[in-house]
């Protein structure tokens, strides 16, 4: 039975998409689509890639899924092409797979779109050449790794059946693929060759070399133009602007752009710290003063030059985590907004509607204002990474609605999501004795008016989040011998719940802070969760069990036995009636609170550090170890009908592939097939039995008026007993003539007459209605009178 439900997956999740990823250290591609006349941007996130348009950087194609990371990215005006290990892939459409080319030996590094070819080289040194439609190799080129080992490839303007290879040794040589045949070998300038760019003058290439060393060299006569120097390492990107301006950008490892200008041979303008890594792919956008870069810290930007000095400004990106997340939430009732906070110091909002509503909240920093004035690399200035927060959405629009804990601080930092950016207090406990004491737990109540922070030294202060006043402290000294695990205040502002590392859970009055009622646990907790709609506490232990309580009474109501290593996160259904909990044994697991049973449980390839229920129910957010995006599953409970059953103590469950990852076809089938077999329909008979009243399965506007139904009878009784139509001929008599007519229209004519009657119109008086009422009743005695009385 287990092995039967494990093939199943899961029961109420559907893995739907992931969130937060854009783009990692694969440089990207922009290509031109003729019939839509617009630009594309596509970047590689994992084993699938991304298309952007480019006008408004909104997501409009996710590509199927390959086995493998991708390695290398390019594209033509109709396919996208795609490498991972040795093999490469064509792409129609953004997202299907038609062609695959299968040839190498060793992983593919380099790929180049050559009309009806396209040409890839691997780490081998093997050049091999395809037809793009027979995905038949054409030509196969072999290097000595020694003394021509290719790093970059391009294919000179204008320069027909021609490739330029550049070397790591530093030497060029230009191929004629067609004939197989060396046409001229260029000696370098003893650095290796990274970048090879077609500059708009033909016959003119950038070389970008190791050392920093940018070179214009005229290929056809092998003459140097220009030479410029970049400080900042080897030239990752080089990309020439189209639209009349003579400039040219060069990427750095450091995330600096520079800006050169071809017709003074100087260096312009610097772009400094653009990415917070290195330059993967720049380009500019044909015939529009657009710049377009991507790095490995998940970020895109697109620069716009519309000013003077040549600077270009930020005009549109797609932010996410350049580390991992640890902490998600949902933001508000409408389940639109996700926020978290990862292990890059940064929290950011991801929106579930639209990337473009997607923001970043930004670092925290020691210093706000100076901070400020130093730049992006002032790490010294950061705060450690966000540990745990908890927002709320009633007064965000009057002051800071966020209270985050970092890692190892003893104060907490405010954050304002309609400003997007961190508040101005630091809550600090006053009068703090013991040295090395940070925050571990922090809870904010349901009106956004207060927050309630745990210290490591067993403190609970609570503080007024608009002003940042410290507004007293539970117990007398502290309030648990031990570092607290977890604060919840209930949402009537009554109660307020600590949980310590002395295994104890203490319920105080939130105002007067005095000791209600204290519930020994037993083992040492982890975490807790309060779901404020229904009262119900769960508690993680480090036995990892769960222990569920109820703070009215203060009574153990639910035990689970919870998983097989430490619970990381827990979270409830919107209507309290579920709980969800993730664990580092890689499952998340779903208890049912009226049953108290386990109802639905699948298994990852990674650990969930953190996951988190949407208001509305549709969607389940988690994020996992060592992976930059947020994944979101759907419950199909809201659209499907589903059968939950208990599962037995012994359940096995199988992996679950992540939205987005590459699924097996077999594995497809035997989900849909075990699922059907799950959902049987069961037949209500008749009669349930012969002393129980069957209701019926009518809706409610079939049966409600029964209870009426003799006025209704007598309101539609009939007044008058039905008539009998008049019998018609079954012929219509005819007149005589040429033209054969009918009796009736020779009535109809006569009863309509074509002459209009204009003294219908005119208004008569009173002695003329008199007469003409007199010749109607033949009565002229009346009228003479009226005659005589009127004379």
């Amino acid at each position: 039975m287990a092995n039967e439900k494990g093939v199943r997956g899961s029961v109420l999740f559907a893995g739907y998409r992931s969130l937060g990823l854009y783009s990692n250290h694969v440089p990207h591609v922009v290509r031109y689509h003729k019939k839509h006349k617009e630009f594309y941007l596509v970047t590689a996130v994992g084993k699938s890639f991304l298309t952007y348009n480019v006008n408004k950087l909104g997501q409009v194609a996710v590509s199927n899924a390959l086995p493998e990371e991708i390695t290398c990215l390019a594209a033509d005006r109709m396919l996208v092409f795609a490498s991972y290990g040795n093999l490469l892939k064509a792409f129609a459409r953004n997202k299907e797979i038609i062609h695959t080319y299968k040839g190498h030996e060793s992983d593919i590094h380099l790929v180049l779109p050559f009309g009806d070819h396209v040409i890839s080289v691997d780490t081998n040194n093997t050049v091999i050449v395809w037809d793009i439609l027979s995905a038949e190799e054409y030509l196969q080129l072999n290097f000595d790794k020694g003394n021509f080992d290719i790093s970059a490839v391009m294919h000179p303007s204008t320069y027909i059946n021609k490739i330029l290879l550049g070397s790591q040794q530093g030497s060029l040589q230009l191929w004629n693929i067609k004939s197989n045949k060396l046409l001229f070998s260029f000696p370098g300038w003893q650095a290796g060759v990274t970048v090879l760019q077609q500059a708009p003058a033909v016959d003119v290439v950038a070389i970008g070399l190791a050392n920093g060393k940018i070179v214009v060299h005229n290929i056809k006569f092998d003459e140097t133009l220009m030479t410029f120097q970049q400080d900042w390492g080897p030239i990752t990107a080089i990309s020439f602007r189209t639209d009349g301006h003579p400039i040219m950008a060069a990427g750095s490892p450091i995330g600096h752009i520079g800006l050169w200008d071809l017709e003074e041979k100087k260096l312009m303008s610097q772009m400094r710290e653009a990415h917070s890594t290195a330059i993967a792919g720049l380009t500019f956008v044909h015939g529009e003063p657009l710049l377009i870069t991507n790095a490995a810290d998940n970020a895109i930007r697109v620069w716009i030059f519309d000013g003077p000095g040549g600077q270009g400004r930020l005009l549109r990106f797609r932010l996410g985590h350049s580390a991992p997340p640890t902490f998600v939430r949902y933001h508000g009732q409408d389940g639109k907004h996700i926020l978290s906070a990862g292990q890059d110091g940064a929290i950011h909002s991801f929106s579930t509607i639209h990337d473009r509503y997607s923001k970043s909240l930004g670092h925290g920093s020691i210093n706000k204002a100076k901070a400020k004035k130093v730049g992006l690399r002032c790490t010294y200035l950061r705060l450690p990474p966000v540990v745990c927060f908890a927002s709320e959405t009633a007064r965000q629009n009057d002051w800071d609605g966020i209270i985050a804990c970092h890692q190892r601080k003893s104060y907490c930092t405010t954050w304002n999501f309609v400003r997007s950016t961190m508040g101005a207090h630091k809550l600090k406990p006053p009068n703090l004795k013991t040295k090395g004491t940070y925050a571990t737990a922090v809870d904010i109540t349901s009106c956004g008016n207060f927050v309630v922070i745990g210290l490591s030294a067993g403190n609970v202060d609570v503080y007024n989040i608009q002003s940042g006043i410290h507004r007293g402290s539970y117990g007398e000294d502290t309030a648990h011998d031990g570092p607290i695990r977890g604060v919840a205040v209930d949402g009537l502002n009554q109660m307020t719940v600590t949980a310590g590392d002395d295994k104890l859970i203490k319920f105080w009055k939130f105002k007067s802070k005095q000791l209600m009622h204290t519930v020994d646990i037993e083992v040492t907790p982890t975490c807790i969760l309060l779901c404020r709609e229904s009262g119900m506490l769960s508690v993680a232990l480090e036995d990892f069990s769960i222990k569920v309580l109820d703070i009215e009474t203060y009574k153990l109501v639910r035990r689970f036995p919870g998983h097989n290593g430490k619970i990381n996160d827990m979270t409830y259904s919107p209507d309290g009636r579920w709980l969800l909990t993730a664990s580092m044994d890689c499952t998340v697991k779903v208890w049912d609170f009226p049953s108290g049973c386990l109802i639905d449980c699948f298994l990852l390839d990674t650990p969930v550090v953190s996951l988190t229920m949407s208001p509305t129910g549709d969607y389940l957010a988690t994020a996992h170890v060592d992976d930059l995006s947020l994944y979101l599953w759907s419950n199909k409970s809201l659209f499907s009908m589903v059968s939950l059953r208990p599962l037995p103590s012994n359940y096995e469950p199988v992996v679950v592939m992540l939205p987005g990852a590459a699924e097996e076809e077999e594995e497809e089938i035997v989900e849909v097939e075990e699922v059907s077999e799950d959902m049987m329909e069961y037949e209500s008979p008749e009669q349930l039995g012969e002393r129980l009243v069957t209701l019926s399965l009518l809706p409610e506007s079939r049966w409600k008026n029964l209870l009426n139904l003799d006025v209704i009878k007598r309101r539609n009784k009939p007044k008058e007993p039905p008539k009998l139509p008049k019998s018609a001929p079954f012929f219509i008599p005819t007149l005589p003539g040429l033209v054969p007519r009918f009796v009736t229209e020779v009535e109809d004519e006569s009863t309509q007459s074509k002459v209009v009657n204009l003294g219908v119109l005119e208004r008569k008086s009173v002695f003329c209605v008199q007469l003409e009422e007199s010749l109607k009743h033949e009565n002229c005695k009346r009228s003479r009178l009226f005659c005589l009385d009127s004379v």
